[in-house]
């Protein structure tokens, strides 16, 4: 767990979540991360708690609270909107133009299927700013890197979003793209306005193993492949 960290100062820490595993134990039980946090008190006598969350199959920038005011904090900063986050996403296809804004309210499927979410009209207000970062082929198929930006965060927001514009995110077996590799999302960069007089604080978790294939197809250069020699 000390190994994903990426940042931490007395407020709060951020880890690099790894795709596959749940933020915390739900009702069937299971691995989960919040098992695993009394490695990151630091000296504090309790574990820090999550301050917000993301879905089990999500690799990325994950952030927690150190101790229960800096938890009123940062929930209050997510809950008004302060908290930049932006999303590297491969869809199937791609859009046609190089950037755009999806505008479509969601709503949950049905009661049966508890976080599942579709568009309606009738829904929350939900917007998602996109821009293609690179295109390419993957096993005969065009993609597209996308960097994504959650105006709102309704749950499976980018999911359903994608999905419905027609370029659903490879790897999503819920919302059309089911594939032989994991659900291709990372949730890359948070920006967290912590004081009033000093600039965010900007953290970014690197392209996981999973994604590098579908990245790299796009034009993305492993950045923690060692420089060339001069």
């Amino acid at each position: 767990m000390q190994a994903r960290l990426l940042y931490r100062d007395g407020l709060m820490l951020v880890i690099d979540k790894p795709a596959g595993v749940a933020v915390h134990r739900g009702p069937k039980g299971g691995a989960n991360l919040e098992d695993d946090f009394d490695a990151l008190r630091f000296g504090l006598p309790r574990k820090p708690a999550l301050a917000h969350r993301l879905d089990r199959d999500t690799a990325g920038c994950l952030v927690l609270g150190r101790h229960h005011k800096a938890l009123e904090k940062l929930g209050l900063l997510f809950k008004q909107g302060k908290i930049g986050k932006t999303y590297w996403a491969i869809v199937v296809g791609g859009p046609a133009e190089a950037e755009g804004l999806i505008d479509k309210p969601l709503a949950r499927l049905d009661a049966a299927r508890g976080w599942w979410m579709k568009v309606e009209a009738s829904g929350l207000p939900a917007k998602t700013g996109w821009r293609v970062c690179g295109r390419g082929q993957w096993r005969g198929a065009p993609i597209a890197w996308l960097e994504l930006t959650p105006l709102t965060g309704r749950t499976h927001q980018l999911r359903v979003h994608c999905a419905s514009e027609g370029w659903p995110i490879l790897g999503d077996a819920i919302y059309g793209a089911r594939a032989e590799v994991p659900l291709q999302l990372l949730a890359r960069r948070v920006e967290v306005p912590l004081s009033k007089n000093q600039p965010p604080v900007v953290v970014e978790a690197p392209a996981p193993p999973h994604m590098l294939e579908t990245l790299t197809a796009c034009g993305f250069a492993d950045e923690r492949a060692p420089a060339p020699a001069a």
